[in-house]
């Protein structure tokens, strides 16, 4: 098996993974991932026992247990670039053997759970209200730069998307994975369901408009209108086609739940954001301590 160079893979003096300073024993299989660093004790505050706490950087991880269920929860800042990174190394936490920097014959296979805020792109789906992506589309170009195939149903997605929008004309080309099927048969009742777009950006990319003109004023009317047989656009946000694409390719089953802190459609926003990702994170927690 060949070795994996210090400069491609940099461990730390502590044994622990670059970037989040986390070593392989300090790491569950079942990982919740937040864009906020603040948000992770909100998370671990519901552990019984915390085993772990680490930081480097914007990057915290707490490990613990909900009885017997040893869960990690990850921050990632914000954005498909630190996912490339998140993702990344906690795969090679449990995929790459430390000693010998090789990669592991038999792969382990993680939950990587995302716990974030999104934009509703649907008039119906309500500011506090939660949405769990059945897709992640995404208009970044993260994912150009990695090796990865599309089913068939993500392949007439992608054509559809792209005819509708037009979008290979004025945005990175498209990309789009499917959530983890074995996480996604959990959160139903009282979760809406849709594709989720990722953006590279919080203002002009997602079409917000402050002093500079946009190169495509109409792309919220494009997503908010574009559907193919039961699928819709629901939400948008920055993290979630990356998660989906890199984790997918790894072997890893991947979902995201947000909480809808704005309505672009209706022009609302939430009056209290943390009480609606407080209510997601207890929601989310009871279900994903079972699975």
């Amino acid at each position: 098996m060949q070795r994996i160079a210090e400069s491609e893979l940099i461990i730390n003096n502590r044994g622990a993974v670059y970037h989040l300073n986390v070593r392989p024993d300090e790491l569950a299989n079942t990982i919740i991932t937040v864009g906020d660093p603040d948000r992770v004790k909100e998370v671990s505050k519901h552990f019984d026992k915390v085993e772990h706490t680490l930081q480097h950087r914007e990057f915290i991880t707490h490990t613990g247990y909900i009885g017997s269920k040893r869960i990690s929860v990850v921050s990632t800042g914000i954005g498909p670039d630190n996912i490339d990174i998140v993702v990344n190394e906690l795969d090679a936490l449990v995929n790459i053997d430390f000693e010998t920097r090789t990669i592991k014959p038999n792969l382990t296979s993680l939950h990587i759970i995302r716990l974030g805020t999104s934009g509703a792109l649907q008039a119906g789906i309500p500011v506090d209200g939660f949405v769990v992506s059945t897709h992640g589309l995404g208009i970044d170009n993260l994912l150009h730069f990695y090796r990865h195939d599309n089913n068939e149903e993500e392949k007439q997605l992608l054509q559809a998307f792209i005819t509708h929008t037009q979008s290979q004309d004025s945005l990175s080309y498209p990309y789009i994975t499917g959530a983890g099927s074995q996480l996604l048969k959990h959160f139903v009742e009282g979760y809406h369901h849709g594709i989720t777009v990722t953006c590279p950006g919080f203002y002009g990319p997602q079409g917000r408009v402050l002093r500079l003109g946009l190169s495509n004023p109409a792309l919220i009317d494009q997503l908010t209108q574009f559907q193919f047989g039961q699928h819709r656009i629901t939400n948008f946000e920055m993290e979630t086609s990356a998660i989906y694409g890199l984790g997918k390719m790894m072997g890893h089953q991947c979902l995201s739940i947000s909480a809808i802190v704005a309505n672009r459609v209706k022009k609302e926003f939430s009056k209290d954001g943390g009480a609606a990702v407080e209510n997601l994170i207890k929601k989310s927690m009871e279900i994903i301590a079972t699975i």
